[in-house]
Formats: C-alpha cells, structure tokens, sequence
C-alpha cells in the first residue's frame, strides 16, 4: 500500500507571488483522481454517503449491461448494492432526488433551486414560455390536484407548439415539464419502467430547503465537484449535463508532462492509496471527461453504441478498465436469455500481466453473479 503522505515528500511546492503550485507527477495525479472518485481499495459502504461524496449519480437507460446508475453503484459498493435501494431511497425514504437525469442527494436540493427562476437563459425558450403561460397553468393546476402523472397523462393545452428540427419537435408537454422542473416548479416524484412521475415540489422536496444566492451555491458547487475528481481544471469546454471545470475551487497544479494549470483538493494529498480492479460504466467520471482522461491517464476512449457496427474500435458498451490507472476496455453485454454475461472483446492499453488478466477476470464473474447471470461467456 501507498500512502500519500510518503508520496507527498515528493511533491515540489513552487512558491509564487501571491499563490503556491503543487507539481505532481502523472502517477500521483492518477491515484488522487482514482481515491476521489472511490475507486481505490478502500470501498465505501453506504450508498446515500457515496452519492453524496460522488455528488450524483447519472440516469441512463442503456442497459446493455445495467443502467449507468445502477452500474456506478455498484462499482464502488460491490455486490452489496442493489437497485431497489436507491428506488426506495428516491420514491419513499425521499433521501435522494431526481433532476435534470441525475441522481443527487436530497440535503443539496437547494443548490440546484438557486437561481431557477432565471430558467431558461435562451429567449427563444422564454417566448415559448410566455406564449404558453395558460398551458403553463394547466399543468400546475393538473399536478396539484392529481399528481403524480406521467407526461403522457398530461392534456396538450399548449397555444404555440415547440418547434425543433431534433426529437423534441412538438414534444409540448414534454418540453414544458423539463422546463418547469429547471425553474423549480414542478419535480420528479418517481418512475413507472422508464416513464417519470411529476408532481408538485412541495410533495417531493423538504418544506425546510434552504436556498442559497446564485453566487454562493456555484462555489459550493464547484467545491463539492472538486472533492469528488479529486483534480480538475479551472476552466474547461461545456459538457452535456454536468460541468467539468470546478473555478477557483482548492489549490493550483500543474500535472508533469501535461500542459495548463489545474486545481487540485488539498486534503488529497495525504490520504492512503491502494488500487483495485474495476470495469467501469461508460458514463462513469473517472474517465467521462475524455480530455482529461488522455492527459491524465493516457487513455483514449469513446462510446461507440451509437456508431455503426463496423466503425466501433471497442465496442456497443465497451467497460474502461481500471488497475491504479485506466488499462483498457472490456467489450461486453449481458444476455438474460442464456444467463450469460458474453465477453466479446478484451482491449489492452498496456499489456496485462497473468495477475491482471486474472483479476479482470475475476471482476467480470463477479459482475455476471451481480446481475444474477449463471456464467461469463468468451465469445
């Protein structure tokens, strides 16, 4: 086992005018984003604690394998979690909600009601909006008295329909939930299968929530953000759903051998690292920022479920492939019918070892007896 604080003697503090910079090497960047994603040997045990350090989990109903959510979970929690935990915990404990497709923690639901009311910021949506005022009505005065519904249970009042050259063209009812769930007015109660419930947030958020300006849930944002990477850049490209830039959040660093400045959570840098074998979701943070996991880990990656089947390199669902660092891809999927989670491809980034090739092995069985499948086939 490593421990950070043996690592950190190694670690150059560069005094500079008015502020220090941590240099680290590859490797120690590597373990500090690994051991703050809760991906290191040392595994948590709590799912609510691990949303909360992670600060959402991300819905997607891909299930090649298993849901992103689902499959997060237990790549941190083991074989111990199990997907009606986290139903119970949205729908009847209330401890987590839903919003914009992730999964957060309850105690952060003011966090993301700061500054709703300025939802949207495009004013072509705004137009919409206010053209649509009474339709607006109807859906509040419909979730009132009978929520919760699913959309389609909704009438189309809608006085100017929304036009969009994507799958959302005259979506209505749709579009004006998703909108009103931004700004705060109405909010996912539950699902039935794939469909959400909506409803009133009074009979989903707490009656206590406390929201704080615009200003200070940003930087509570960006801190909590940071925590989770472990290290991250100040400023980055526009991502879809979450951000991956964290401002001026911890303290600067710079990365051996990696160009730009990046932030980096000071109380990482004296915690204990020992690694482990993970398959990873495509969707998982450690490597969702595919930039940062180039400069970082060296590891190219891409999901390929929506490119034709000759053009993939990995694979429909491809898993990364984690030791101390991102190694390779795993080309799996899991068929029910047979009860078998078929393993059509392995992916070496690095050339495995017989211990590697043995604990991706073992990851994988204990995948299939995770998600109830007899035998792990190689295709």
């Amino acid at each position: 086992m490593t421990r950070f604080g043996e690592i950190a003697s190694s670690v150059e503090i560069v005094s500079l005018r008015p502020v220090s910079v941590v240099r680290l090497s590859t490797a120690e960047a590597r373990r500090i984003a690994v051991r703050a994603q809760l991906l290191d040997a040392n595994r948590p045990r709590d799912l609510l604690e691990t949303i909360g350090h992670l600060t959402f989990l991300q819905i997607d109903p891909t299930a090649a394998i298993a849901p992103a959510a689902d499959l997060v979970a237990w790549t941190r929690l083991g074989s111990s979690y199990r997907p009606e935990q986290l139903q119970q915990a949205l729908e009847e404990d209330r401890t987590l909600f839903e919003h914009d497709a992730l999964v957060r923690p309850m105690s952060d639901v003011g966090l993301y009601l700061a500054g709703a009311e300025n939802f949207p910021p495009w004013e072509r949506t705004r137009t919409w909006l206010r053209e649509n005022d009474s339709f607006r009505r109807d859906i509040l005065d419909r979730l009132a008295e009978s929520g919760p519904v699913i959309s389609r249970d909704i009438p189309d009042t809608s006085a100017v329909p929304w036009a969009s050259t994507g799958w959302t063209h005259n979506r209505n009812v749709t579009q004006m939930l998703e909108l009103l769930m931004m700004r705060g007015e109405v909010a996912v109660a539950g699902r039935v299968g794939r469909e959400r419930l909506w409803d009133v947030p009074e009979r989903v958020y707490p009656g206590d929530v406390h929201v704080p300006s615009v200003d200070k849930a940003e930087r509570i944002k960006n801190e909590r953000r940071l925590r989770s990477l472990g290290i991250a850049r100040a400023r980055t490209r526009k991502m879809p759903i979450e951000p991956v830039d964290v401002g001026e959040a911890g303290v600067p660093a710079t990365v051996e051998g990696v160009v730009g400045e990046w932030r980096v959570e000071p109380e990482a840098l004296e915690q204990d690292f020992e690694g482990r074998t993970a398959l990873l979701s495509p969707f998982d943070r450690l490597s969702y920022d595919r930039a940062r996991a180039q400069e970082l880990f060296d590891f190219e990656y891409a999901l390929e479920m929506y490119k034709p089947k000759d053009k993939r390199r990995w694979g429909y669902f491809a898993l990364p492939v984690l030791k101390d660092r991102l190694v390779g891809k795993v080309d799996a999927t899991a068929d029910r019918k047979q009860s078998a989670l078929d393993v059509h491809a392995v992916h070496q980034d690095v050339r495995f070892t017989k211990a590697m090739t043995e604990a991706v092995r073992a990851e994988l069985e204990n995948l299939a007896s995770w998600l109830g499948l007899e035998t792990v086939r190689l295709r």
